[in-house]
């Protein structure tokens, strides 16, 4: 796969005070890469850079092999900030009508394109209301319906998820999703650790101004789930398809340890043990989670303690 962005020695100083400093990051088409790092590592700085709003120092940021921040990539981008307002008098499709003619969209691909991007977020049939009467959560997946109108190669998002209740955050993680699908390389800025381990390919962990770490998900978290199951009742000769090659270990005679090669093998052995009977009273995922791994890289400059 070809490189969408790529960065080199990019670093901003402002008077004294150093920004982001040498940061080296390559993020290729289909990605959905998450950069994560506390309050003024640097976030922010980095994705305004590469959006055109910030000129950086020194170093070079590419987009599609283009200057980032020039006029013709900007066309080629999306960008939904975490702090938007919107034109509460307009009416969804008014709104996003108006950035179509602002995205330069040919007038006879309008409607379809609106109409696309209203169902990916789950806002249609509620096009013609006025923004006003929108809640937080409408508003943000209208912002995000808004970034990807002219179906962008790459869109960043900052925090696109903050606003939203459970099943919103579910709604926007099918829609980036769905983004993927077709090909679109996502960059996101989110300080949510679980949202950005369930969408997320691939990491990349700032501190300081400087990028520590980066790479796939499975560099950083272990794609094995070593699960605690406390049940009565249960058949042990159902255990023996993940018996044969010792990965569920009889702790005693309540209490087993499993080890899942991928996570979607815990729902398996929990359904087929309720189903042969067995009372189950506590599922326990033992696996160090992407809050661990972030602690100890940016605690320890980039080091992962094993």
């Amino acid at each position: 796969m070809k490189d969408v962005l790529r960065t080199k020695n990019l670093s901003k100083t402002y008077d004294e005070q150093t920004a982001c400093e040498d940061i080296c990051l390559s993020i290729k088409e289909g990605q959905v890469f998450g950069l994560l790092g506390p309050n003024g590592a640097g976030k922010s700085t980095l994705v305004k850079m590469l959006i055109g709003l910030v000129r950086p120092s020194s170093g070079q940021a590419l987009i599609m092999g283009q200057r980032a921040g020039s006029l013709e990539i900007r066309y080629k981008i999306g960008y939904l900030p975490e702090m938007f307002r919107f034109y509460e008098w307009l009416t969804g499709w008014e709104l996003l009508r108006f950035f179509a003619q602002v995205y330069r969209i040919p007038v006879h691909q309008e409607k379809l394109a609106i109409q696309e991007v209203l169902e990916l977020v789950g806002l249609k049939g509620r096009e013609k209301d006025k923004i006003k009467s929108y809640s937080k959560g409408m508003q943000q997946r209208l912002g995000l319906a808004r970034a990807v109108l002219h179906q962008p190669a790459l869109v960043f998002l900052d925090e696109p998820t903050s606003a939203l209740d459970p099943l919103g955050r579910r709604d926007v993680r099918d829609a980036l999703k769905r983004l993927q699908q077709k090909g679109t390389t996502i960059f996101l800025n989110s300080h949510l650790l679980g949202e950005v381990e369930m969408t997320c390919s691939h990491l990349g962990f700032i501190r300081q101004g400087h990028l520590v770490a980066a790479g796939p998900v499975e560099d950083f978290i272990s794609i094995e789930q070593d699960i605690i199951i406390e049940v009565d009742n249960l058949d042990h000769e159902l255990l023996s398809p993940w018996n044969k090659d010792g990965r569920i270990v009889r702790v005693n005679d309540h209490l087993l340890q499993f080890t899942a090669a991928r996570r979607e093998e815990v729902p398996v052995l929990i359904n087929k043990i309720a189903e042969a009977g067995g009372q189950i009273y506590r599922v326990e995922n033992q696996s160090r989670g992407l809050e661990e791994v972030f602690v100890e890289l940016i605690e320890n400059n980039g080091a992962v303690i094993n």
